[in-house]
């Protein structure tokens, strides 16, 4: 398992059109990839798990994944983040 801690910098935190592109990116690999959030853990893949967190600007989340991608599929994850989602 590979875990690492990432902060929402967006405006709108993470919300239908982020979350929406962070699912689609969860969805390119075959890890089991969860994101948890004040000890509540979610399916990273599950448009609904994610919202139903309520991310906001400044949230820090911890991003897990287990499989054969797990490593590459957390940068990824993190890498978007930190990007703003493309915004």
């Amino acid at each position: 398992m590979y875990t690492q801690n990432v902060t929402i910098n967006n405006e709108v935190g993470l919300h239908a059109r982020p979350a929406t592109f962070f699912i689609q990116k969860a969805n390119e690999f075959k890890s089991g990839i969860w994101l948890e959030k004040d000890e509540r853990r979610v399916n990273a893949k599950s448009l609904l798990g994610v919202l139903s967190l309520g991310i906001v600007k400044g949230t820090t989340i911890t991003l897990l994944a287990d499989g054969a991608d797990e490593k590459e599929a957390v940068t990824a994850l993190c890498e978007l983040v930190s990007n703003n989602f493309g915004e």
